[in-house]
């Protein structure tokens, strides 16, 4: 039996921080807001696989009301909801992620988002799929203020 699950995250750019995504520190001007490291791939895909697992969601797993979270990577957060649904006899086969912003073009770091991701999930390169997006100027996205990414994963009944 599979299972699909679907991951939304967005945040708002924000001076004074790295901009961390898919694990990667991408050089721009801004990072995102948020109370661990604000990684929107990394949150959109942990809710994606929690989802596929009817395991809850990222907030209920690490709930940005507990200091332990604060500053959290999460990539590690993504390790641990991959561990959570693996407790529950599922394993992650397969994910894709896009994610969509104007600047800056992630073109060259996603081989390394996909690497960190696989890395993450103990699957092959070959199953992680990253894409980048623009808004075409349109919404919050397109004025440059942050950044949204969605997120599909399919697990497997162990």
């Amino acid at each position: 039996m599979t299972r699909t699950g679907i991951g939304y995250d967005s945040h708002r750019f924000a001076e004074g921080r790295p901009l961390i995504l898919g694990g990667q520190a991408i050089p721009h001007t801004h990072g995102l807001a948020g109370h661990s490291d604000a990684d929107a791939v990394a949150h959109a895909l942990t809710d994606a696989i929690l989802g596929a697992a009817a395991a809850g969601d990222i907030g209920s797993h690490f709930p940005d009301t507990d200091p332990r979270w604060k500053g959290a990577d999460s990539v590690g957060l993504l390790r641990a909801a991959a561990a959570l649904v693996a407790e529950r006899g599922f394993r992650v086969v397969q994910v894709d992620v896009t994610v969509i912003l104007e600047r800056p073009r992630l073109g060259p770091h996603i081989p390394a988002m996909r690497a960190t991701l696989a890395e993450a999930l103990g699957i092959p390169v070959d199953a992680v799929s990253v894409k980048a997006k623009t808004n075409e100027g349109m919404g919050f996205i397109g004025r440059g203020e942050g950044v949204a990414t969605m997120a599909v994963a399919t697990l497997e009944v162990r």
